[in-house]
């Protein structure tokens, strides 16, 4: 039968997973902003082109709602 961990050791286990995830957490964080950061340069690109992204995004959801 396997051995009970002790009170400390399930202790030190939950607060290791909880750190090891906080980590996990911010690194995702920091991808994100990474992400939106270059969504928004794309959109100030295209918006410098004389693209209309309000309009775009109407005819995209026009087209959706036909399908429906």
């Amino acid at each position: 039968m396997a051995e009970k961990q002790s009170k400390d050791e399930q202790v030190g286990f939950h607060k290791g997973a909880l750190t090891t995830l906080a980590n996990e957490r911010n690194e995702l964080l920091k991808i994100i902003n990474i992400v939106e950061q270059l969504m928004q340069a794309h959109v100030k690109a295209l918006k410098e082109l004389g693209v209309d992204l309000e309009k775009e995004a109407k005819k995209a959801k026009a087209k959706l709602e036909e399908k429906v």
